[in-house]
């Protein structure tokens, strides 16, 4: 990553302090540990009587939408309501990201921003809300906006010396024990707190990759200083550029860093612009996607039965659209939010009286599957997915809290996988406010998340598609909460086999799709073999990202909501479901190779999200094609054993 000719760097922030002993060390060390610093109460002090800043982490959700039932819910307070569509970044705001002298690097995609007033998704610690959140009735859900990310505190303290200084390649950061980097991604040293008075500094652990200890370094500084304008610029490049002892990289970087004014001051004219043109998921760019066609709702009137090809005359192209839809709110979203108010209720409440713990009232527990699939208001999405998981897992508060416990373990251990996922972290979900400013805290938390999640499973580690799962999981839940939601995935929805070394769960999967082709369409799947189309050339990004990149936001939840109910069979049907809508495009005599193959790669844009959601509820309802799946699947797990797999796919 380093040349070994480069020198070692010192970023210096401007003080107001004369004395050079009263400049504030924040390198982060052996002595740094993530939960202490996660404890939203802890301040670390400088080692001198007058200096003193505060680095407690705000930690609280990135969600646009708080806990229906807290006792501090959160309110927009930008000076417009949230767009219904996805509005082009504002030309007053999108800055080009200032670089320190990097190399030609692909372009770079930042994250979340941190204001008082911002009306952003959060991470926000409890004291923070409290400073500012109205007042709101206990059994009213709260406002469909996004809270505010960070809030002001009452305390003023001046703006201290910050030293950062970039680790270099070179041999001193190397353990004596081993000059050999290790690939193991669980190797670590323990890490203790050390009294205020001791400046701290995070050391390599044994064996533990200089490029890997470089990243982890870099946003464990960033953790405790923040960035500067988070959410509305673009930021500074830091782990993948190459430092250079020049005057212009200094004040670049220094000018980057957020100070201690950053959380209370008021926002710009160009910032509450930037708020007032997000759409209700808080996303202000328009995705790009290749090819964006229509998934029409016309063919999705009829069930899934046995039929045979349509006309040979069909076009084998679909119709494109040339954006995406507005994200506005449903019709009925009012009505369904007052219904989900009476079926959910109260396990459990913390110490400060906000709900730990939902459940589904028994008198309404027949409700739930037709109102999961009729759209689970946003505002209710956090709470209705925790209830889901829950009871999917049949697990509960305890095992959540047990595997936060982990994530913030392994947050003190060094991953081998460390250096991919920074490169992935700035290029997922790009165009949502969260996750906009490069090493802002929403790609800090993304980060996070990935890192201690790969350490959870030896055989999995970290493959890219986990990435839009934990950032859409953030929208939603605190990081530890995303960390144990993935990790139910992982071991209940059977998402260890997804992600697997060979994909073993994807294999299985698009197996169970090719014989529900084969039996109910079967032109097309005599199709697909005629082009020599294998199902993993286009489907494959399909089960390993869960949709998320398929589909748009709004639908890519609604999917979500009914898999979180039904499980792995869901996004099989799904896949079904696109290739009957476009069953006389595949069977066309026009088709060829080319033509279905770009078709089942675009990104889809449903009519209308009832109407698809309405046909899978109906397929996954019919108990003998369930039993079949079951079947299918334990045939695919006798094929593999016999060797006789690599035959049974197309």
């Amino acid at each position: 990553m380093y040349g070994d000719d480069e020198e070692q760097t010192s970023w210096t922030a401007s003080s107001t302090f004369e004395d050079p002993s009263k400049e504030l060390d924040l390198t982060l060390g052996d002595s740094f540990n993530y939960s202490n610093f996660f404890n939203h109460r802890t301040s670390y002090v400088s080692n001198t009587d007058t200096t003193f800043i505060d680095l407690s982490s705000d930690m609280k959700p990135f969600s646009t939408l708080s806990n229906p039932h807290d006792r501090t819910p959160l309110s927009a307070t930008s000076n417009g309501s949230a767009n219904s569509s996805y509005p082009l970044p504002l030309s007053n705001h999108a800055h080009g990201r200032d670089t320190l002298e990097l190399p030609t690097r692909s372009k770079r995609v930042p994250p979340i921003p941190t204001r008082s007033q911002s009306a952003l998704t959060s991470c926000s610690s409890s004291s923070d809300l409290d400073a500012v959140s109205p007042p709101v009735s206990h059994l009213t859900p709260p406002h469909n906006h996004p809270p505010s990310l960070l809030r002001s505190r009452e305390r003023h303290v001046p703006e201290p010396t910050v030293v950062l200084t970039p680790l270099q390649p070179t041999s001193f950061l190397i353990p004596p024990s081993s000059q050999t980097p290790s690939s193991s991604p669980t190797t670590k040293q323990p890490s203790k707190l050390s009294s205020p008075s001791s400046k701290t500094s995070l050391v390599p652990s044994e064996g533990e990759d200089v490029d890997a200890f470089h990243v982890r370094s870099t946003y464990a500084h960033l953790d405790a200083t923040g960035v500067r304008g988070d959410g509305y610029e673009e930021g500074v490049e830091r782990t993948r550029a190459r430092i250079r002892a020049s005057k212009g990289s200094e004040l670049r970087a220094e000018a980057a860093l957020a100070g201690p004014s950053e959380k209370s001051r008021d926002l710009e004219a160009r910032e509450l612009n930037v708020l007032s043109s997000l759409d209700r998921y808080g996303f202000f760019i328009v995705p790009s996607h290749d090819r964006l066609v229509l998934l029409p709702s016309g063919p999705l009137v009829k069930r899934l039965t046995s039929v045979r090809a349509g006309s040979k005359s069909a076009p084998s192209h679909a119709v494109s659209v040339s954006s995406l839809p507005a994200a506005s709110s449903p019709l009925k979203e009012q009505m369904r939010v007052a219904k989900w108010d009476r079926m959910l209720e109260v396990l459990s409440r913390d110490s400060g009286g906000n709900v730990e713990s939902w459940g589904i009232k028994a008198s309404k527990a027949h409700k739930l599957r037709q109102r999961v699939y009729k759209g689970i208001p946003d505002r209710w999405r956090r709470a209705a997915w925790e209830v889901l998981m829950s009871r999917f897992s049949k697990s509960g508060r305890k095992a959540i809290e047990k595997l936060g416990s982990h994530y913030l373990q392994d947050l003190e251990k060094p991953s081998s996988y460390d250096v991919q996922i920074d490169l992935d972290v700035p290029r997922t979900i790009s165009g949502h406010i969260m996750f906009h400013t490069r090493y802002g805290l929403g790609q800090r938390c993304l980060f996070h998340v990935l890192h201690s999640f790969s350490l959870r499973c030896h055989q999995c580690g970290y493959v890219q598609g986990m990435g839009p799962i934990a950032a859409t999981l953030l929208c939603y839940f605190e990081p530890e909460k995303v960390y144990a939601a993935l990790s139910r995935l992982h071991d209940n929805y059977n998402m260890h086999t997804i992600f697997a070394p060979g994909f073993p769960g994807l294999l299985q999967a698009i197996y169970v799709q090719e014989r529900i082709m084969e039996s109910k369409m079967p032109d097309v799947y005599a199709a697909f073999k005629k082009h020599m189309i294998s199902t993993t050339s286009y489907a494959t990004k399909w089960y390993i990202t869960l949709f998320a990149n398929s589909v748009p936001f709004q639908t890519q939840l609604r999917l979500w909501d009914a898999y979180l109910l039904e499980g792995e069979d869901l996004f099989v049907a799904v896949a079904i479901s696109i290739v009957w809508v476009y069953r006389d495009h595949i069977t066309s005599s026009s088709a060829n190779f080319e033509t279905i193959l770009s078709l089942l790669s675009s990104f889809f844009v449903p009519e209308d999200d009832d109407s698809l959601l309405s046909w899978i509820e109906r397929m996954l309802g019919n108990k003998k094609l369930r039993l079949q799946m079951a079947q299918w699947r334990q045939d695919w797990a006798e094929l593999v054993a016999s060797g006789k797999d690599s035959e049974a796919l197309l």
